[in-house]
């Protein structure tokens, strides 16, 4: 389990333990929070570096499957690739059974997407290399509109509908549910290898969402405004290019893949209330 600190890496992990998986939690921070949360939880915990590929050998020696994430943010995209090619070698030299990667976007080139292009790169090298592969694509997750690491305020809630438009229909997936989906791929190898899924659980326009936010927790979302230039100054231009591309290609999105693996998948109004009712437990 590659990222496994991370927020997919991590949903995966979880729902692998929750099932009953022995799950070997990946990661370059073993001592922090996260990955004692998952030890803990009954994970094996491993120091493994992308870039060191005797590191990824001892880590993936004797497993049945891995789930490969990299986040270009943290790493850049050349690194990104880097690291995803390092660990589709390092799977085929131990003889993994089935490779579950999390890749992102339409899965067509010629994009201009920087953190789409660059997973491209990597399922290249996999099928260059015979693995048994499956490959799962979300597009929007939908904790871009409430987790506070990803500065909805300003991002979700501002820039993106400016540029991607207010009515333009987004395909939005919870991470869990992506994870259950993940779970569901390495509970049955023969009918999951080969695969390349187009993951959304709902098709939500921003407005629309905005809207729903509102019904579910009393108040319309924060938004925080920013020009686009200082925007991309701070968080770079793949997002901009992102957005602006949906808005010009509109491509075709669809629920029934997710939902046909997984019918309890969230729609945005069950997210929502979700995060509200947690967030008023917490209190």
């Amino acid at each position: 389990m590659l990222g496994a600190t991370g927020r997919q890496g991590g949903a995966v992990a979880r729902k692998l333990l929750e099932g009953g998986w022995h799950v070997r939690a990946l990661t370059r921070s073993p001592a922090s929070r996260a990955a004692r949360g998952l030890a803990a939880a009954g994970a094996e915990v491993m120091a493994v570096e992308m870039a060191d590929s005797d590191s990824l050998d001892a880590a993936f020696a004797g497993a049945h499957g891995v789930y490969s994430v990299q986040n270009p943010v943290l790493s850049g995209v050349e690194a990104e690739v880097q690291h995803g090619r390092n660990v589709a070698d390092a799977a085929r030299r131990t003889g993994v059974q089935h490779v579950v990667y999390g890749s992102a976007g339409t899965g067509t080139p010629g994009t201009g997407v920087g953190s789409w292009d660059s997973k491209l790169q990597i399922e290249a090298h996999m099928r260059a290399l015979g693995l048994p592969l499956t490959v799962l694509r979300p597009m929007a997750f939908m904790e871009l509109m409430t987790d506070k690491a990803f500065y909805p305020a300003l991002s979700t809630w501002h820039v993106m509908p400016k540029l991607l438009g207010g009515s333009t229909p987004v395909p939005w997936t919870a991470v869990d549910d992506l994870a259950a989906v993940a779970v569901a791929a390495f509970a049955d190898r023969e009918g999951f290898v080969g695969r390349d899924l187009a993951l959304a659980s709902d098709l939500r326009p921003i407005d629309e969402c905005r809207e729903i936010y509102r019904e579910v927790f009393g108040r319309r979302p924060r938004r925080v405004p920013m020009p686009v230039w200082m925007f991309e100054r701070v968080a770079g231009s793949d997002l901009t290019t992102m957005w602006r591309w949906w808005r010009e290609a509109q491509p075709e999105a669809e629920t029934a893949t997710l939902r046909e693996i997984h019918p309890g998948a969230l729609t945005v109004r069950e997210f929502f209330a979700r995060r509200r009712a947690t967030s008023s437990a917490a209190r």
